[in-house]
């Protein structure tokens, strides 16, 4: 070989072994997806057996996980689930049975993530089989699956309900035998939100698929070592517990599964002017001028949140309302106070600053998509000329419609509207640095700062978010507005509360300028701010949250308390237009109404604010006991307490094999598969384009090397 083929062969040799070494680095950060191969080269109807579904997920997208494990969807339980939802003024005890049903030749252990109201309270678990109801237990998480583990090891039926966020739970049963029916019923206590003249009532039913950002690393051990736990995303460093919020979603063409029945009795405590279920079908049944009977139609299943609204009479409008509970030795109260809106309404309107935030991620396409423009269409319209704003769309990157807010002319709103016209919903959902972009912004001087944010909310890295906003908030308030037919709730709500902002929900086209128009007299206006709530010396109270919020026009101040006696009055004070404001409260407790389970929203408040410490730097370990202290002694589901049931009595034979299965969830409503999936995930980890990009740098790699092997020689 000669000196310059020798030369040629070294720089080819090391090229090609560059590009091996970054193809084994790609695929090193994907490794536990290389299964991905196997899985879309192996017809799912394959490993069926005869007369049994096939395996579901996104399984076309490349993104069905099973590890090998063939049972993880082939031996899934059918569900059901049924709803029944008592409301007592602003109080509702909801109590929610989930049916499992085998019907495979083997014995199955059914799981199934599911979605609940981010307020919700779940203190009470029962199973049931056949005639038998077992009461569940709360305990420390970890004790809670050793005890289902140690039951579904002896053939014995148990249930396991544990939180993997505030707004989504995961429902284990286990040795559910063949052609069985085993019944999780759950039940908790929320309470109502009374805005804009009206009470709403949201239940959702489903668990949208989520983006989780980050790297693949290795699923943190499980006390259970069962793979019910794998949905279809693997763990990565910013949500470790990614599969377990990733349930199996069913693939176009797939038949709509879980099917939902769900009754509301109404008890308004006030003549009722309306009652309407704004996106299903109802029946609707007065027995009275404050009480009524609302059925949900046959033939729904959990795909899109279920939504109840109704307002009082005229003259009837509820201007206060106290719930109260003696417990263990303590009183307990739940408290609405709505401030006066034609005193709140007198203070001028400032210049404001408006950031307008909307999420143009593969979740967003459709309906949602188009519920975005309208209403950032429309908020455009009521912008006044001493008014700046500036619009940012984000995706997989972020884009700033201009440099920096400009000035509300009608030619940066002729611009800003045909921007808004053309956005397009695609690619991932990587929320963070919109978020920084909008709030590290300061408004000149007099103007209000306020950052609207639009998006559904389909992420996985909630925490790291709410720490940002904590962190970057600044002069700013953040408002947040939920889009489509299942937003997440939860970072919703709490993004708005670290905003300290509030939160609108649009769940259709023909809300949009209802709610917008509610969401902007709110922007219009002044909050009410430094808000406190005081008692008279001598009395012993704890108050949560212990940070009340900024209120706005038709918002009332709502917070549960704990008193070692209930005083005669409170008093509430802040400031308005930068002007004291004060109000007196008497608490008549003869007027009070009687509620079981208001320590429990006591308590679930408490829990809530504990674990806003943790993003506030707060110590984990301390937060951690003091939320197990409180969960404990209010038999309170948690995110380090769970519900168990476990039978005394073996089920299944010594000789019989268990098989799991993760109980599939329909897309919700109005949401594109191919956008949200596609062929490499969207809005989902991005580990699978290290997996491909691994796989073409191999192939370039082998041809590198083939071309300088033909060159050297």
């Amino acid at each position: 070989m000669s000196s310059a083929a020798s030369a040629r062969w070294a720089f080819a040799r090391e090229l090609g072994l560059g590009l091996l070494a970054a193809a084994a680095a790609g695929l090193a950060s994907s490794a536990v997806l290389v299964v991905v191969v196997l899985v879309l080269v192996v017809p799912g109807s394959a490993r069926a057996g005869e007369g049994e579904p096939p395996p579901v997920g996104p399984a076309s997208a490349g993104l069905l996980l099973s590890g090998g494990q063939e049972g993880l969807y082939r031996h899934a339980p059918l569900q059901a689930t049924d709803v029944r939802l008592s409301v007592s003024g602003m109080v509702v005890r909801a109590r929610v049975r989930q049916r499992f049903h085998n019907p495979h030749r083997d014995w199955v252990e059914g799981v199934y993530v599911f979605p609940l109201p981010e307020e919700a309270a779940v203190d009470r678990l029962r199973l049931q089989v056949g005639e038998r109801m077992i009461l569940g237990e709360i305990r420390e998480r970890a004790g809670a699956r050793r005890s289902y583990a140690q039951a579904r090891a002896q053939g014995r039926r148990a249930g396991l309900v544990e939180q993997e966020r505030p707004n989504v739970f995961t429902s284990s049963v286990a040795n559910i035998g063949p052609g069985d029916t085993v019944t999780v019923e759950l039940e908790y206590q929320q309470h109502l939100r009374f805005r804009d003249g009206g009470f709403q009532l949201r239940f959702p039913t489903v668990v949208g698929p989520r983006y989780l950002p980050g790297n693949v690393v290795p699923a943190v051990a499980d006390h259970r070592t069962t793979p019910q736990a794998l949905g279809w995303a693997a763990a990565t460093d910013r949500v470790p517990d990614a599969t377990r919020i990733s349930p199996p979603v069913l693939a176009p063409g797939e038949p709509r599964r879980n099917p939902v029945s769900l009754r509301v009795d109404l008890d308004a405590g006030f003549p009722l002017a309306a009652v309407a279920s704004p996106f299903h079908r109802v029946h609707t049944t007065f027995e009275a001028a404050d009480r009524a009977t609302v059925v949900l139609q046959d033939g729904v299943v959990a795909e899109r949140d279920f939504t109840l609204e109704w307002r009082p009479a005229p003259g009837a409008e509820p201007r206060a309302a106290l719930f109260r509970e003696a417990h263990a030795g303590h009183e307990y109260v739940l408290m609405m106070l709505l401030p006066p809106e034609q005193e709140r309404a007198m203070g001028r309107v400032p210049p404001r600053e408006v950031i307008f935030v909307v999420d143009t991620s593969g979740s967003m396409a459709g309906a949602s998509m188009d519920q975005a423009r309208a209403a950032v269409d429309l908020a455009l319209g009521r912008l006044r000329p001493e008014d700046r704003f500036n619009v940012i769309q984000f995706n997989s990157r972020t884009e700033a419609l201009f440099d920096e807010p400009r000035a509300a002319e009608e030619s940066n709103l002729k611009r800003a509207r045909h921007y808004v016209g053309r956005l397009a919903a695609e690619g991932g959902t990587e929320m963070m640095p919109a978020l920084a972009l909008a709030l590290d912004g300061e408004a000149p001087l007099g103007h209000v700062r306020q950052v609207v944010f639009l998006t559904d909310g389909a992420i996985g890295n909630e925490q790291e978010t709410f720490a940002l906003v904590q962190q970057r908030l600044g002069d700013s308030r953040l408002f947040t507005v939920g889009i489509g037919s299942a937003p997440n709730g939860h970072f919703m709500a709490r993004a708005a509360r670290f905003g300290r902002g509030t939160f609108t929900y649009i769940g259709a086209g023909d809300q949009v300028g209802e709610k917008m128009d509610a969401l902007l007299a709110k922007l219009e206006h002044p909050a009410l701010t430094d808000v406190r709530v005081s008692w008279p010396d001598g009395v012993a109270a704890e108050v949560w949250p212990a940070r009340l919020p900024d209120l706005y026009l038709g918002e009332p101040l709502v917070f549960s308390a704990r008193f070692d006696r209930l005083p005669d009055a409170l008093t509430v004070s802040g400031r308005y237009d930068a002007e004291p404001w004060q109000l007196r409260m008497p608490l008549e407790t003869r007027a009070a109404g009687t509620a079981p389970g208001i320590a429990a929203l006591w308590a679930r408040n408490k829990i809530a604010a504990l674990m806003d410490g943790v993003v506030q730097g707060d110590d984990g370990d301390a937060v951690r006991q003091g939320v197990v202290q409180v969960a404990l002694s209010h038999h309170l589901v948690s995110r380090y307490t769970s519900l168990v049931a476990v039978d005394r009595t073996p089920a299944r034979p010594g000789d019989g094999a268990l098989h799991s299965g993760s109980v599939p969830t329909n897309l919700p409503s109005g949401w594109e598969y191919e956008k949200v999936f596609g062929q490499l995930p969207q809005t989902a980890t991005d580990s699978l384009w290290h997996m491909a990009l691994g796989l073409l740098l191999l192939l370039l790699g082998a041809a590198v090397g083939t071309s300088a092997w033909r060159l050297a020689t």
